[in-house]
Order: C-alpha cells, then sequence, then structure tokens
C-alpha cells in the first residue's frame, strides 16, 4: 500500500508552526509496511488543496491530509474536499453531541461557529475525535482512500492510534516492508560511502539503502520489500553482518537508538559510574546523558569548567599546565577528566575543552577545535578534533564524539 501525506497550514510554510505531524504520521505508517512515497505541506488555498489532494489520488492509494478543520474563516479544507467530491457538508450529530459536551465541561458557551465543527461531508465516514472537537472524514473514491483529520498534534495522532491505521491494516494486501538502520559515527557520508561500496554495489536488488547524515553521525537504513517478512529480516540481518565487515568500529548501534542510551546501558551493565568535565560544550555532554531515563543509576554529575580559573579551582588543574599548554589541549583535557574523575568519585569521566568560534583560533589550535579526553580506572585518552563548522554545530559535534569517545573506550576495556 502507498500513502501520501498533506499537510495544510500557513502557519507551517512560514516555520511558524513544526511539521511534526508527518513525521510522525511516516514513522507509524512504515511500523505498519505502508509506504509513504509522498508528503508535502500546502498554504490554506482551495486551489493548492484540490490540485494536491487530485495528485496524489492518481498515484497513491491513501491520502492522508491534516489542518484545516477549525472553526475559523482561513480553515476552509471541508468545504474544498465537499467542492471537490461533489458533496454537501451535514451536521454528524454524534459528532455535534461531542462538541456539546466539550464546552459544556469547560462551562463555555457554545456559539454558531463552534456547531460548524461537527459538519462533515454527506457521503464520508465520520470518525469522532474524542479528545478534540473536530471529527475526521473517512472518505473513499474509485477504490482510493482520503482521510482528512485534525491538525493538532495529539488529537490526529490519537484518530490515528485508534482509528485510521487499524483501518489501512485491514486493507492491505500480503506485501511486506522491512527496515532496519544502521548507526555509524566517526566516519563523514563521502568517505563511509567510499568505504562500503563493494557492499553497496553487491546488495540484494530488492533491499534499497538511503544515508542520512547528521553532526557527526550516519545512519544507514536498508529498506527490503518482499512478501514474506521473516525471510526480509533474515536478508537484512545478513546484509548488516557482512557490513560489520567493513566499518566495525564505526557501528554503535541500530534502529535510532542514540548513542547516549547505548553508553548508558553499558554503564547500568557493568555497574560503573560516570561524571563529566565540559568547557566548550557548556554542559550539552551532560544534558544528553541525562536525558535518557534512568541515568541516576550511573550518571553522578558534572562541572563546567568554562574559565581558566574554574577548571584550576574545582577540577583541579595545574596552573603550570593552563600556562604552558594552554586551556586547549591534550594535557589540560587529560587533566580535566582525571580532576573530574577524582571530584566525583567515579569509574569514568569525560572532558571536552576547544574553541567553538567564531573567534579565537590560533595556527596551533584554529576555530573548530576540541580535545576530548576520556579518563577510566586504568589509563587516560585526548583526542583532537577539528569541527570547523558554527559555533552552534561545533558544541553538538563536540558533544556526540565525547560520548563516541566514552562508548569506544567501554567497548574497548570488556
Amino acid at each position: 500500500m502507498k500513502a501520501h501525506i498533506i499537510s495544510i497550514g500557513d502557519e507551517l510554510l512560514i516555520g511558524q508552526v513544526v511539521n511534526t505531524n508527518a513525521s510522525w504520521m511516516a514513522a507509524e505508517l512504515n511500523k505498519q509496511n505502508i509506504d509513504v512515497s509522498r508528503i508535502v505541506t500546502i498554504s490554506d488555498d482551495a486551489d493548492d488543496i484540490r490540485t494536491n489532494i487530485e495528485k496524489s489520488m492518481a498515484e497513491a492509494d491513501v491520502v492522508l491530509v491534516t489542518g484545516g478543520l477549525g472553526p475559523t474563516k482561513d480553515d476552509i479544507t471541508k468545504k474544498t474536499l465537499a467542492d471537490m467530491f461533489h458533496s454537501q457538508l451535514v451536521v454528524h450529530q454524534p459528532s455535534l453531541d461531542n462538541v456539546t459536551d466539550y464546552f459544556a465541561k469547560r462551562g463555555l458557551p457554545l456559539s454558531e461557529v463552534n456547531k460548524q465543527q461537527a459538519l462533515v461531508l454527506a457521503d464520508c465516514e465520520p470518525i469522532r475525535n474524542m479528545v478534540g472537537t473536530a471529527p475526521t472524514m473517512w472518505i473513499e473514491r474509485n477504490g482510493r482512500v482520503v482521510v482528512s483529520m485534525p491538525g493538532v498534534p495529539f488529537e490526529m495522532q490519537w484518530v490515528m492510534s485508534h482509528h485510521i491505521v487499524p483501518k489501512l491494516v485491514s486493507r492491505m494486501g500480503h506485501e511486506a516492508i522491512v527496515h532496519k538502520t544502521v548507526m555509524t559515527f566517526g566516519i563523514g557520508e563521502s568517505f563511509l560511502s567510499d568505504k562500503i561500496e563493494p557492499w553497496e554495489t553487491n546488495l540484494p536488488t530488492n533491499i534499497k539503502l538511503a544515508y542520512l547524515p547528521q553532526a557527526g553521525k550516519v545512519r544507514l537504513r536498508l529498506t527490503a520489500h518482499g512478501n514474506d517478512k521473516n525471510a526480509l529480516i533474515a536478508l537484512v540481518d545478513k546484509e548488516v553482518e557482512k557490513l560489520q565487515g567493513y566499518i566495525a568500529d564505526n557501528i554503535y548501534g541500530y534502529d535510532d537508538e542514540s548513542m547516549e542510551s547505548i553508553v548508558g546501558r553499558l554503564l547500568l551493565e557493568r555497574g560503573e559510574t560516570l561524571a563529566t568535565a565540559e568547557s566548550c560544550t557548556g554542559g550539552l555532554v551532560g544534558r544528553k546523558v541525562v536525558a535518557i531515563a534512568g541515568a541516576s543509576n550511573y550518571y553522578q554529575g558534572g562541572i563546567i569548567a568554562y574559565s581558566n580559573d574554574i577548571k584550576h579551582q574545582l577540577l583541579n588543574v595545574p596552573e603550570e599546565t593552563l600556562q604552558q599548554h594552554g586551556a586547549v589541549s591534550s594535557e589540560t583535557a587529560i587533566a580535566m577528566a582525571e580532576g573530574c574523575r577524582k571530584a566525583f568519585q567515579t569509574d569514568w569521566a569525560v572532558a571536552t575543552t576547544g574553541i567553538s568560534g567564531p573567534d579565537g583560533g590560533t595556527d596551533e589550535n584554529p576555530r573548530g577545535t576540541v580535545w576530548i579526553a576520556v579518563a577510566g580506572k586504568h589509563n587516560t585518552i585526548a583526542e583532537k578534533f577539528v569541527f570547523a563548522t558554527t559555533r552552534e554545530q561545533h558544541q553538538e559535534r563536540s558533544a556526540n564524539q565525547a560520548i563516541f569517545s566514552l562508548w569506544l573506550q567501554l567497548r574497548q576495556s570488556k
């Protein structure tokens, strides 16, 4: 089954609201082997709505539309659909009861405008919205399905989960789609492509490979099509095993699992603890670590040592180290990590010190330089990286690299 997603709203096009609906819907549909082949965002314009829905109906089995179902004049989706399908808008009594109850429970008057929320196409299958006021409309024409849903994310998610996805699954044939994402770090997209080129060239014809780069990471998504889901899973697993032979040191996980969650699981399994000492990343490493539920079981805390005085006072970095080698150096990074580990009495500590820019670079340490140190029970390692990007991107890449460096040390110390 092929699906298109159409998001309606001027607020989406001008960036006032982030379109989270489309990505959530695509992920849920892919879980059910429904292939999303097009996602488009359009304005609250009748011609745009009609043109895009007609185009999608010619190419896809189902067209999922969100937005434009509100009670105000700028919400024109229902009227446009009625004109497009030569239908009429009629009151759906269960939805009107729903709207009436919604306002009554809040002690608010029910206006004529709000009553219009209960209008639906006369020949559609209305689906009550139990977490809002605008009903969903399931419309069938010539073997195609158009579903018009509210644009409010939690309302759309409720109707998708409780009604739309189950209905679509019941209509599906036997084609299976299997996705597997290989999470890599520490190698750029072009270098990665060159390194795995022999493997990629020999992939089975029913497996597609996509490169999805971001902040030092590259996700490799394999998508397999066929009739036997279990056979597809086995085939994809076999190809991933072959891939390990090319980039084993760069693969840290699968299926979008975050690096910090994998590190957290390793620490938890081993009963070990972690602390962080950060300069240029300003607490971003620690924030990524504590974003994982259960981090309190292994993360003890961190120190943001931005100035040299704090590096010396709280992390016990020797003044002579700072004077002789500077704040951005292997010696300082090592002293920060070891001082942090001692201060928090942890098994592991990670330190970052660098130059995020846009100013402050030197010939020895150009803008974008970062030294990352990882201290363990038996040794401390430090590595230099240069991420010549914007300040924000430098901090993001440095934090990601710090966690990856820790993962490498954890893996080697088994």
